[in-house]
């Protein structure tokens, strides 16, 4: 059977789908020979879990969808209702936050002003404003991993700011769940930085995610990862299943700021389903898997939707690494609906569409990877690939510059799958050949392992080996 790798734990197929059932020592007498120092696990993640709380996302979540509206051009001056008073509260939750944890957030505003087209979604001149908690990091502090919630709302009419509009699931869900990773993650300190971003303007046309990517190309932020939550509180599908352990994590195959060349290399060389928003994905899978085996992460090889859109989408146009976390099942009743009753049907994104505890663990399965990716190390960079026509593979990387790195491990897996299934740990070193491993059968990529056991986001081969 095809095995497939969890962060240095290595789990049978069948196993994973009785995974509910097993315990730890059960897979370790199945495991292939992994060392005990390849399996680490952070005990704090756990904590981290277990603090996320139900009762603080009701509140949240009843909270903004309580602002009647949060249209992007709806009223900003109300201390009640508009997109206004919605992100006047988010900026005083974050700076609330920092004040229980002695001022460890930098709470910012990011201000842009849209001037009215008659051909796009803003049809009168409109600030757009982003609402972001920045977790410093104590090594890398420009290294930021992101958790985003969109902050506005919509009804039928995208252009109506005046309706009712409660989102509740879209997205005050999302925006709930950042907020209160917010409050978790505020209690620990990490290598590299997190920022908590509440995104305006994602129905109008994706503006604060493409304003904030701006700002991060601009003032040179290496971004490990964008996590966008965005519908993070809904059950019941409507294809009538209801479900509240599986959700969907969206990534793009590759950039697509790719180069001609780059193209080409992916096509004689592979790499189409390896891009860094794909491995991101993957990154996120497996420390769910690993922390929360009572969830159902599905890996969708899409950018977004059929057709649709979301915040992730302008980070990975500027070619920045981003993924869509959400529900598995979306209910369209609820989505982008005026409150109404017809047919017997109730239409409207209300709060009696969301469950709580649900938009718990999405925000716990967050929480952790933000956390796993906050304590890595940076991953190899300029990795090389050479075996063609030869028994072995070899890897040649760059070692990052940090103080973090214990070492590096190798993975690699069978072309059709989409999960690495194979790791060999090596060391501190920048090359490694993987002895009677064909290049042709295989994909592969190299991680760094810190210190402390935790591991970057693998980096997959760019180059070739020429001597």
């Amino acid at each position: 059977m095809t095995n497939v790798i969890h962060l240095g734990l290595i789990y049978n197929h069948t196993f994973i789908a009785m995974k509910r059932l097993l315990l730890l020592p059960i897979l370790l007498l199945f495991s292939h020979n992994i060392e005990a120092q390849d399996l680490t696990i952070d005990p704090k993640m756990y904590d981290i879990i277990d603090s996320v709380s139900a009762d603080r996302l009701e509140s949240d979540i009843r909270t903004l969808a309580g602002f009647g509206t949060r249209h992007t051009m709806s009223d900003t001056t109300s201390s009640t209702r508009g997109i206004g008073a919605a992100r006047r509260w988010i900026k005083r939750e974050f700076e609330d936050i920092s004040q229980q944890c002695g001022g460890c957030l930098e709470v910012h505003e990011q201000r842009t002003l849209v001037e009215a087209d008659p051909d796009s979604r803003i049809d009168e001149d409109t600030w757009i404003v982003n609402v972001y908690a920045v977790l410093r990091g104590n090594t890398h502090p420009n290294r930021y991993a992101i958790m985003s919630g969109d902050i506005d709302s919509r009804a039928s009419d995208v252009m109506n700011d005046t309706i009712d509009a409660p989102g509740a699931n879209d997205n005050a869900s999302g925006m709930a769940g950042t907020i209160e990773a917010a409050r978790v993650l505020s209690n620990y300190e990490f290598e590299n930085s997190i920022i908590f971003a509440g995104l305006s303007g994602e129905e109008q046309g994706l503006y604060g995610g493409r304003f904030m990517a701006n700002k991060a190309k601009e003032e040179g932020w290496e971004i490990i990862g964008v996590l966008n939550n965005d519908m993070i509180g809904n059950i019941r599908g409507i294809d009538g299943v209801i479900d509240n352990h599986t959700f969907r994590i969206f990534s793009e195959p590759y950039s697509s700021n790719a180069s001609e060349r780059e193209l080409q290399m992916k096509r004689y060389y592979g790499g189409e389903n390896d891009g860094i928003s794909r491995q991101l994905a993957r990154y996120i899978y497996e420390t769910t898997e690993l922390y929360m085996p009572q969830m159902n992460p599905m890996l969708i090889y899409r950018l977004d939707r059929f057709g649709r859109g979301g915040h992730h989408r302008p980070f990975n146009n500027a070619g920045f690494a981003g993924v869509r976390i959400m529900e598995a099942h979306e209910n369209y009743n609820r989505q982008h609906q005026d409150v109404r009753t017809e047919n017997g049907i109730d239409y409207g994104d209300v709060i009696e569409g969301v469950n709580f505890d649900y938009a718990r663990k999405l925000t716990a399965v967050n929480a952790v990877a933000l956390a796993s990716l906050a304590e890595a190390p940076p991953k190899p960079q300029n990795v090389e690939i050479g075996g063609a026509v030869q028994p072995s593979t070899t890897l040649r990387w760059e070692k990052p510059d940090s103080d973090l790195i214990k070492g590096y491990k190798i993975y690699w897996r069978r072309t059709t799958a989409p999960l690495w299934q194979n790791v060999r740990y090596v060391d501190d070193v920048s090359e490694f050949t993987l002895e009677n491993i064909v290049i042709d059968n295989y994909l592969f990529g190299v991680s760094a392992v810190g210190k402390d056991g935790h591991e970057s986001v693998v980096a997959y081969p760019s180059g070739l080996i020429r001597d």
